[in-house]
């Protein structure tokens, strides 16, 4: 991981030397100032001649003494009529001979250029070219040591960011939690990696070439940004959860219609225990932008059913029989105070909504919920509320056959026995036993999680914070 940094330093050092090899007009090689020192006058500024009877004459002889001082010009002829230059002879290099037209071409009073200008193909052209060659890899011997020289700062400016980097301990303190502390010693790391590369560059003279690099990394960038979209925002979000807190591990959470308890969270994911006993990982773009209901931060929570009575009872008899049922109950708290309200009406009955408050660290809500329905069903019986029962109609078509003379009416008979019995001998239930009014909250799923929070080696990753306040 160390060596990384080094290769990419050294790399960009090649490549600006490479830079430097095709571009010998950057004047970098210690070979090429005194040809660059003649001719940058010329191509830069624009040279005047005033245009009179002998101005052929004069963009001749002012073109000539141009050429005299570039040696690869230096055996040129140049021929003036009526302001169009004509050139002539033969140059090794064919970049040379589109700059000799450039030249003649920006004299004043030149007309037009007439390039004949020629490639020398002789044996004598070829090993000029060859010495030329001798020349610039002499110069790249001789550039050899500011290379060097370039390559140790970068790699010293680095290795002072890889320091910086190396203080875990200051950027823990400094920073919320573990995950941005890594997220800034990797800034740290970067920015010192790249003010080095600028340094060497900039010692180089090839800083134009640093410039190209970074705006071509600026373009990949936004590509990469938007092939990447959704693994960057799970990434910001994992950031922005970090720092917000919104629960604690082993709270019982709703995240949109994801339910369970919170293991951990990490830089990539929320990973909840659901109530089954299974792992859910939810990613953390999702989780940043659902709605979370936290039902462990308040511990008080509260519990509703309904109940339906005969439409011919008296409904607020029956709201205040279950409110003092409710209040009898050991695990309903007394404040908020249990309450019943009418709910709707239908044809054949009343619906009843009983409401009730429980503390959950002392009782669990399926529980509370399930006794406290059972005891208000049985203190409305045993008051003589009718709960309502199906009802079915039945209508007989006239193209039956008609019943036999006394059957209609033994069967009247029955179905009224039957409800008699029904109604003066219910049904008597067992006494309720310890384990069935036992409402203490259930803990299995919370010892599993602080259990695999124990065990799991992976609690380093973990970005919630206990001594940190929650949103």
């Amino acid at each position: 991981m160390r060596a990384h940094p080094f290769k990419l330093i050294i790399l960009a050092l090649v490549t600006a030397a490479l830079f430097v090899a095709i571009n010998p007009a950057r004047a970098l090689l210690p070979s090429a100032p005194a040809a660059e020192e003649n001719s940058a006058p010329v191509e830069t500024q624009e040279i005047e001649q005033a245009a009179d009877a002998g101005s052929d004459q004069r963009i001749a002889q002012r073109i000539r003494g141009v050429f005299a001082e570039i040696p690869e010009f230096a055996n040129l002829r140049v021929t003036v009529r009526d302001g169009v230059v004509t050139l002539h002879g033969t140059i090794a290099d064919t970049a040379e001979i589109a700059r000799a037209e450039q030249i003649a071409g920006r004299v004043d009073g030149v007309v037009t250029v007439r390039n004949d200008i020629e490639r020398d193909t002789s044996v004598e052209g070829g090993l000029d070219a060859l010495g030329a060659l001798s020349e610039r890899v002499s110069g790249w011997v001789a550039f050899l040591p500011l290379i060097g020289l370039a390559a140790i700062v970068a790699i010293a400016i680095a290795l002072l960011g890889q320091l910086f980097a190396g203080l875990s301990a200051f950027w823990q303190r400094v920073t919320p939690n573990v995950f941005l502390a890594e997220l800034a010693a990797s800034a740290i790391r970067l920015v010192f990696i790249i003010l080095g590369l600028v340094v060497a560059l900039d010692m180089l003279g090839a800083s134009a070439l640093m410039g190209a690099v970074l705006g071509g990394a600026g373009v990949v960038g936004i590509a990469l940004g938007f092939a990447m979209r959704d693994t960057i925002e799970n990434y910001v979000a994992s950031i922005m959860l970090s720092l917000r807190q919104p629960f604690r591990a082993n709270d019982h959470v709703l995240i949109d219609d994801r339910e369970g308890r919170v293991i951990r969270l990490t830089s990539r994911a929320t990973i909840l225990m659901t109530l089954d006993g299974n792992h859910l990982r939810i990613p953390n773009a999702q989780v940043f932008k659902a709605v979370i209901l936290n039902y462990t931060r308040n511990p008080q929570r509260r519990f509703d059913f309904e109940l339906g009575i005969d439409a011919d009872d008296d409904p607020r008899a029956a709201m205040e029989l279950a409110s003092e049922t409710l209040q009898a109950l050991p695990f309903v708290l007394a404040d908020p105070e249990p309450t019943a309200r009418v709910a709707a009406v239908g044809d054949s009955n009343i619906v009843i909504s009983v409401l009730a408050w429980i503390d959950q660290r002392e009782s669990d809500w399926f529980k509370s919920r399930s006794l406290a329905i059972a005891a208000v069903k049985d203190a409305l019986e045993e008051a003589g509320f009718a709960l309502p029962e199906p009802i079915y109609r039945l209508r007989f078509d006239g193209r039956t056959d008609p019943l036999p003379i006394g059957t209609a009416a033994t069967v009247t008979q029955s179905a009224d026995d039957a409800q008699a019995r029904s109604r003066s001998e219910p049904p008597k239930p067992s006494g309720p036993t310890d384990a069935a009014n036992d409402v203490r909250p259930e803990s299995e799923i919370a010892r599993m999680v602080e259990r695999e929070r124990r065990e799991d080696g992976e609690q380093g990753n973990d970005l919630l914070d206990a001594g940190r306040p929650t949103e």
